[in-house]
Parts: C-alpha cells; sequence; structure tokens
C-alpha cells in the first residue's frame, strides 16, 4: 500500500512518513502542488494525505484548487486533507469537492491510522460493485434475520457485509419501516464486534437537556435530578456499536455534542473531569433527506460528512416487489409458532393483491397486516378477500383524505394520532407501537398538533 503525504512542512512530512512506515505502508512524500502533480502523473497511490496550505496564505484555497486537479488524474483515490481546526469549515466544502476525509492538527496517531485504514479499506470495495446471489451471501456473512432475494437488497447487503470489519460510521437512509435496524445489527453481527455490545439508542426520544447525560452518562449530584450514577450508551457500547437512530432528530447542539466524540473519540461524564477514549463503532439511521436539512440550516454539514463515509440507502418494499411473498410467509410463519397455531397458508391470488399494494409502511406494515390476518382468521388459507378486509380497515381513513385532495399530511397524521389514541383508550405505549413511533417521537406529535395526553 503506497501512501503519498503532500505538505511542505517537513516537519510534518518526517512525522507522518515514520509513524506510517512502522505500520508497513510504502510512503512517498512531496513538498509542493507542482511536485506532487509531477508525481500523480507517473504514479497512483493506496491513499493521499494532503495539507490545505503551500505558501504564506493560510485559507486554504491553495489546498482546495490541488484537489480538484488530484481528482482529474485520480478520481478513485482516497485523499484525506489535514487541517487545522479554524479551518474546519474549508476541510468541509473540501469533501464537497471530492475528499474522503479530513484530520485537525495536532492530529491522534490512532484516529489517523484507523481513517486511513477505513479509506483505504472503502475505495477497495467500492472498486469491486459487482454483486452475489442470496446464497453466495449466506456462505460469507450472517444474515438470518434478513427476509429476501431482490437484486436491490443483495447489493445492500453485499456492502454491508463488506464494510462490516471495518471501523467506518455508516448512514443507513430509507423510509420508515424499511428495515435499517436490521442492516445494522447484520453490520454488527459480521464484525469483529459482534462478541460486544450492540447498543440501540432512538435519539428522536432523547431531550435536549438529557442529551449529555443519556449519551455519555453523570455522577450522582452532577445536576438536580442527578440521585444515582448513569451509565451512558456510549459506554455501554464501549468495544461495540453503537446506532443512533432518527440522527436527523437531534437539535443544533446535541449534534455539536455528538460530532466531539466522532472527531476526537472522547466524551466527559457530566460531573467528572477526565476525558475517556471512545472505542465504539457508529451507525446512524434517519427516514429524512438531510440533504434538505443542510440546506435548511438544519443539520450540520461537518457532522453530515462525518458519519456519511459510507452511505446505504435501504430500498422500499414497492421498490422490491418480489420479495413480498417471501415476507409474507415469513411472518405468518412467525406469528403461528408464537401463538401456538396450525400453519396457515397464502393464496396465489391473495399473494398477487400483496404484490400489488404500495405499502406505504413498508415491512412494518406487511408484518402487521399478516399478524392481523393469521389472529382473526378461522380457515387455514387466508384468501385475498382477508386482506382487502384488513387492508382497508387500517387504510380507509388515510386514503379517503388523500384521494378527497384536502388533507394535507400534518392534518393525516394528527387524524391517524386522534384515532389511535380512541381505539388503545389513551394508552400511549399501544399507540406509538401501532404507529410505529417511539414514544418520545409520540410526545413531541402530541405537543406539534396539541393533542391532549396524560403525562
Amino acid at each position: 500500500m503506497k501512501i503519498l503525504i503532500i505538505d511542505d512542512d517537513i516537519a510534518v512530512c518526517t512525522s507522518l512518513k515514520l509513524l506510517l512506515t512502522q505500520k508497513k505502508y510504502e510512503v512517498e512524500t512531496t513538498c509542493s502542488p507542482e511536485e506532487s502533480l509531477l508525481w500523480l502523473r507517473q504514479h497512483t497511490p493506496s491513499l493521499i494525505l494532503m495539507d490545505m496550505n503551500y505558501s504564506i496564505e493560510t485559507d486554504g484555497r491553495e489546498g482546495l484548487d490541488l484537489l480538484q486537479k488530484v481528482r482529474i488524474f485520480h478520481p478513485l483515490v482516497p485523499v484525506i486533507l489535514i487541517t487545522g481546526w479554524a479551518s474546519i469549515a474549508l476541510a468541509v466544502e473540501g469533501i464537497k469537492l471530492g475528499a474522503t476525509d479530513f484530520i485537525s492538527k495536532p492530529w491522534d496517531n490512532e484516529s489517523l491510522l484507523q481513517s486511513i485504514k477505513n479509506n483505504i479499506q472503502w475505495a477497495e470495495i467500492n472498486h469491486d460493485p459487482s454483486t452475489a446471489s442470496r446464497k453466495e451471501l449466506d456462505k460469507q456473512y450472517q444474515l438470518s434475520n434478513i427476509i429476501g432475494e431482490h437484486p436491490v437488497l443483495m447489493e445492500v447487503l453485499s456492502v454491508a457485509g463488506k464494510i462490516a470489519p471495518t471501523m467506518s460510521t455508516v448512514l443507513l437512509t430509507g423510509e420508515s419501516g424499511t428495515g435499517k435496524e436490521l442492516i445494522a445489527d447484520a453490520i454488527h453481527q459480521n464484525s469483529n464486534r459482534k462478541n460486544k455490545a450492540f447498543v440501540k439508542v432512538n435519539l428522536g426520544g432523547i431531550s435536549e437537556t438529557l442529551f449529555e447525560s443519556e449519551m455519555f452518562g453523570h455522577k450522582k449530584g452532577s445536576f438536580t435530578d442527578a440521585v444515582a450514577d448513569r451509565i451512558g450508551r456510549f459506554q455501554m457500547a464501549e468495544g461495540g456499536t453503537i446506532f443512533l437512530d432518527e440522527i436527523a432528530e437531534l437539535s443544533l447542539a446535541s449534534q455539536v455534542k455528538l460530532l466531539r466524540v466522532l472527531q476526537e473519540h472522547t466524551y466527559e461524564v457530566l460531573g467528572e473531569s477526565e476525558t475517556l477514549k471512545a472505542d465504539v463503532r457508529v451507525i446512524c439511521a434517519t427516514n429524512r433527506n438531510l440533504t434538505e436539512m443542510l440546506k435548511a440550516g438544519t443539520f450540520r454539514e461537518d457532522l453530515y460528512y462525518r458519519i456519511n463515509l459510507i452511505h446505504l440507502h435501504i430500498p422500499a418494499l414497492r421498490q422490491r416487489v418480489t420479495d413480498i411473498p417471501l415476507l409474507a410467509n415469513h411472518f405468518i410463519r412467525q406469528c403461528c409458532y408464537a401463538n401456538k397455531l396450525p400453519e396457515i397458508q397464502l393464496s396465489k391470488e391473495a399473494i398477487s393483491y400483496l404484490k400489488m399494494q404500495s405499502f406505504p409502511g413498508n415491512i412494518r406494515e406487511l408484518k402487521n397486516l399478516m399478524e392481523r390476518c393469521v389472529l382473526m382468521k378461522t380457515g387455514q388459507v387466508i384468501e385475498q378477500a382477508d386482506l382487502e378486509i384488513y387492508l382497508e380497515n387500517s387504510q380507509s381513513h388515510t386514503k379517503t383524505n388523500v384521494k378527497a385532495g384536502l388533507a394535507t399530511l400534518d392534518e393525516i397524521e394528527k387524524e391517524a394520532i386522534i384515532k389511535a389514541m380512541e381505539v388503545f383508550k389513551g394508552n400511549v405505549s399501544r399507540v406509538a407501537r401501532t404507529l410505529g413511533l417511539s414514544r418520545g417521537a409520540l410526545y413531541r406529535r402530541f405537543e406539534k398538533h396539541e393533542i391532549p395526553y396524560e403525562h
């Protein structure tokens, strides 16, 4: 593996070269944009470490200009920018222009080496987009909890398996109910951390005031309600993986606190002065459009590029229609086994009917539908008529409003919550579970729509 270091500071070049040669990397150094471009015309490194300033000017523009020229010769070689904290905004601009990561001076050797390893591994994976069959993937990876054989899903599973052994942060996007948590768990189970904890955190259910306490822990007496010591989620996940669901729900203030952990791999417990190291793999997920949030200023660019080194988009169920029968039969078997019921089958007409549905709630909606059919069915075969009844009961209210064109999405959401509160007689846990929301997310919607509820 050959690494090119581009920096006009001899001390920096010497220090980095010593560090990298000790780790068995082959290292080449250049001290100016002109020298580096001359070298790059004749060689292809595995990775480039690039400073952002090469003269008395310190605005970083020389580095950005060099980056664009490097990308002409080597569009796929990972580039890590070397920057000071004062130029983090420029480093983010560099990411937009094609850099894959950035480190700040003074750097942490361990973090730098991990970034180099991750970027080289990801480049190798990215150059081999071939997708194996489900049978081949099952031989290579532990994927038994994920049902499906559609090519779009196979591509996601193939990449998930390949990146599992790395330490790279992963961003999972996709509509609600598509199975992002299952993919996150699969990445953990196929990693070297599988024997350590997999800690799931729904960030939508954590208020801004409790964020630090929940994530990093606190000592007794560190604030008014701290009546006992609390272990934070990062400490629970030490040596393992932390799954941060609903990352888009974080306030800007909380985003800054999370960014520090990702940037420096350190944190402090509230009420303690000791800085703790965080040896944790971070996987984030959201069903929202983070690009639009960046434009609106509600999500930080630097955090976005930290969590988005590897991006996997989980397909909606309507994009993998051929998997619907497999999933439906799987959920039927699960429900029959859990409730000690005799085996139930889907008729051919029922399967065809399922494949024609849009399932806006994705896999979660299909699972709920199959469970309703199994629990309410008296015979041994689920027919199309059964599906129509239960699907109509669950969707009729929403369909009526949408077809009439009289209701906004907010109005539909509000009416769905009010209806669920009536059906479950104000039981917040059951309402949240039925609607596919966390309790915290449901409470926020109560306040948003001014829906009365009992605490």
